[in-house]
């Protein structure tokens, strides 16, 4: 058992930071959304920081045991979450990018998006077989970048311990589509 603070108080110090420090951009991109605008928290050390050991706290168990071999970050706000909070867990960081940014051989997964499709890679031998990776992402939305990603870490023979987001959308369907895998979000909105 650790001797540090405990979940509660970390997601508490977690969810202050990012009340205090998230900033509401109406009408971005485009009329009539409200963009979360993260850039402020990232800025923030102490903030940033109590994201990350909150985040974390998905990758262990009640006993504050790390139980994942990698944790994976989804281009692009995802990388400046998840390797943070692979360097907190003491593991390694993968990341999982758009089609054709990596450059040795990958495996690929397409998936529908609102305004079309898209595809995310994942090098091949990024996760080795049997091995446990949480997913770490800015945003919970309609879920398909985490549902593509874990087919990814699927076709590896790795397994999602679970997903840390900073926050959910709570309006789509993101809970949905993820199906079975544990969900971490510090705010829904």
């Amino acid at each position: 058992m650790t001797d540090g603070p405990s979940v509660q108080e970390v997601d508490a110090v977690a969810r202050e930071a990012l009340d205090r420090l998230v900033v509401d951009v109406n009408d971005f991109p485009e009329p009539g959304i409200v963009f979360k605008d993260i850039t402020p928290l990232l800025a923030d050390p102490a903030g940033f920081a109590a994201v990350v050991a909150a985040l974390a706290a998905a990758g262990r168990d009640a006993d504050g045991t790390v139980v994942v071999d990698k944790v994976l970050g989804m281009e692009a706000r995802g990388f400046i979450l998840a390797a943070p909070v692979a360097m907190a867990l003491g593991v390694g960081f993968v990341p999982v990018r758009k089609a054709g940014r990596l450059p040795r051989a990958t495996y690929a997964v397409s998936y529908a998006l609102e305004y079309g499709e898209a595809t995310l890679e994942l090098h091949a031998d990024a996760v080795a077989p049997g091995e446990r990776v949480l997913l770490v992402d800015d945003v919970l939305a309609t879920g398909g970048t985490v549902r593509a990603t874990r087919e990814l870490v699927e076709k590896s023979g790795g397994s999602c311990s679970g997903v840390a987001v900073l926050m959910e959308l709570g309006f789509l369907p993101g809970r949905a589509t993820v199906g079975d895998l544990t969900v971490t979000s510090l705010m829904t909105v």
